[in-house]
């Protein structure tokens, strides 16, 4: 049986579960893909799946799991129900069954799994399952008009800087928080940048526009949530992809596809260059410090792994 080395933790609960350790290749299902591992994403979902928040997805499963849920890598081997990839394609995509991802090897879902275009690097297709996806599904979900204001909480982050660049290139209006060491990215896209470290962030808003904007995309969630949903003209124009008490404001969690016509139509946008998803990379052996800027709040832009290099 074929070994791989892979990252993840030996429990529930902070930084120091994490692991390096060496697991057998996983099999595919009927319905997904056994891929080598070139580049693999980094999100705040993994940190909270590794903090307990989500034991069901691992129930039954013995530890250490691995982290990670999204992937480039080339097809090794398919299950019997995946249509329209084969062994050998470059591709992108989710690891639904909690696989994990920072491994040398693991298992995508085939129907949100997507052949990467030539011209695509490996590190900006692992960010685009997430990342690129969370910002289309969200700007999307708002269906703004040309010319309208949209707000964008936590405009820094890796889907925050992609969210921005989908609203500019549909003609809308971008403003958006963070703190200082995002403004120069933010500004850089064309954002009307609000430092939430600077002071009273409604108030800094009323002065942009006395009129409220007319939707919010929400990144981060809990109090700035509530702080900046009351700034949208209707709560329905208010959606988030990071807490669910967006339903109690009147607005809604953004609905995810991610499915690979998603994820297709995603990687033309940045083959076109219409969307950089402003990489970190960081080698294999860096896993922990690569989650650790993710968890922290202060990764700018999209953090990857480059799983091309060896952990040890």
């Amino acid at each position: 049986m074929a070994m791989s080395e892979a990252f993840g933790f030996r429990e529930f609960g902070g930084p120091e579960t994490h692991v390096f350790f060496d697991r057998p290749d996983p099999v595919p299902g009927p319905a997904e893909v056994l891929i080598r591992v070139t580049a693999a994403g980094v999100n705040p979902s993994d940190y909270k799946l590794r903090a307990g928040m989500a034991p069901a997805l691992y129930e039954g499963r013995p530890f250490p799991q691995v982290l990670g849920g999204e992937a480039a890598g080339v097809v090794l081997d398919v299950g019997a129900d995946v249509e329209g990839l084969a062994v050998g394609d470059s591709v992108f995509g989710s690891a639904l069954t909690g696989a994990g991802t920072y491994a040398d090897t693991t298992v995508l879902h085939g129907s949100y799994t997507a052949r990467k275009p030539e011209g695509l690097r490996d590190d900006w297709a692992a960010a685009i399952p997430v990342a690129v996806t969370t910002a289309l599904d969200a700007v999307d979900q708002l269906d703004l008009p040309r010319g309208a204001t949209v707000l964008i909480s936590g405009v820094g982050g890796g889907v925050g800087l992609v969210t921005a660049q989908v609203a500019r290139d549909r003609g809308l209006r971008v403003i958006g928080t963070g703190s200082t060491a995002k403004r120069n990215a933010a500004e850089a896209l064309g954002v009307t940048f609000v430092d939430y470290t600077s002071g009273d962030v409604p108030a800094q808003m009323r002065t942009l526009v006395p009129g409220g904007v007319d939707g919010v995309v929400d990144l981060v969630g809990g109090p700035s949530l509530r702080t900046l949903a009351p700034l949208a003209t209707h709560r329905e124009k208010v959606v988030s992809a990071a807490d669910p008490t967006v339903a109690d404001l009147g607005g809604a969690m953004v609905i995810r596809r991610a499915d690979r016509a998603d994820l297709e139509r995603a990687a033309d946008l940045l083959v076109e260059g219409r969307i950089d998803p402003h990489i970190t990379s960081y080698p294999f052996a860096q896993a922990a410090e690569a989650l650790a800027l993710v968890e922290g709040g202060h990764a700018l832009g999209k953090v990857v792994i480059d799983m091309t290099t060896a952990a040890a």
